[in-house]
């Protein structure tokens, strides 16, 4: 299965789903305008999280976002479709149409981690999501934290 997110300005993203990482699991690409950004999954911790956001990023959701909310030594967020569009007002709002339940878990939110972004509600994730680039242990048991950077933690540096 190949999984690819396209398109994130600020970089512009894509998300591709190919290849396997060295002990066999499937790994994502996010492709930016600054490089690549590869992911491994934690599908034992969260599967639900991470099904969505690979079913999402084969659909072709993820192509032409961008990562429109960047925080310098925290954390750099994407997957919002508004982002497409060049008015900004709506960046942050959009998602799938649905939501998941959250698969809290015991990953710990260290630099590099891939994490579910959400609002108030812990049931309201859909398709935006995060990478820390610094560790942010207070996240920790609040969001679904689905996957870690295996290569490109440079890319997301340039990035914030």
């Amino acid at each position: 299965m190949n999984m690819f997110v396209k398109g994130i300005a600020a970089s512009l993203m894509g998300v591709l789903m190919t290849g396997t990482a060295a002990q066999g699991a499937e790994i994502a690409v996010i492709e930016t305008t600054f490089g690549n950004i590869e992911l491994e999954f934690l599908e034992d911790v969260a599967p639900g999280h991470t099904k969505n956001f690979k079913d999402l990023a084969n659909k072709g959701f993820y192509d032409g976002t961008i990562f429109h909310r960047v925080i310098p030594g925290f954390m750099i967020q994407g997957g919002d479709p508004n982002s497409k569009s060049e008015d900004r007002s709506s960046h942050g709002t959009g998602g799938p149409g649905y939501t998941i339940k959250a698969e809290f878990n015991d990953t710990p939110h260290d630099r590099g981690v891939l994490s579910m972004a959400r609002s108030q509600d812990p049931n309201s994730a859909g398709s935006q999501f995060f990478i820390v680039v610094k560790d942010a242990h207070f996240l920790d048991g609040q969001y679904t934290a689905f996957g870690r950077v295996i290569s490109g933690m440079d890319v997301a540096d340039k990035i914030v």
